[in-house]
């Protein structure tokens, strides 16, 4: 590899910008899919709080795998969560609506346990918590 190829792929590399176009095309379908995931966990509420789950920080993670699979890690804001068995289905239920996704998986985690300094300003403001 020359000089200028290498430097040419360097370059890339540290700009994070995909030197194959196939590949600059799929992160752009990953960015846009996880857009309107995210918009259809802002559907979703837990009925004792008036604030979406996405913006209660109910949301820890969503990734998007190949064939558009979903994958959601989410807690709920206790154990004892009085929703804990439908809230799950519904987040499954609405994110499998959104055009483009494949599978949905949703797994509930505890760890981190979820606190009220985990929602959005938004939330908090809403809610007239300060954190």
């Amino acid at each position: 590899m020359s000089d200028d190829e290498q430097l040419t792929r360097a370059t890339e590399f540290l700009a994070d910008a995909p030197a194959d176009p196939a590949d600059a095309a799929r992160e752009a379908e990953v960015a846009a899919l996880g857009e309107r995931v995210i918009e259809a966990l802002r559907t979703v509420y837990d009925p004792e709080i008036p604030v979406n789950i996405f913006e209660l920080g109910l949301v820890y993670k969503v990734d998007i795998e190949d064939g558009n699979e979903v994958k959601i890690a989410m807690t709920l804001t206790s154990p004892a969560c009085p929703v804990a068995e439908i809230l799950p289905d519904e987040v499954k239920t609405k994110v499998a609506m959104v055009e483009g996704v494949g599978d949905v998986e949703i797994e509930v985690v505890w760890d981190p346990p979820w606190h009220p300094g985990m929602m959005s300003e938004e939330a908090q403001l809403e809610l007239g918590i300060g954190y």
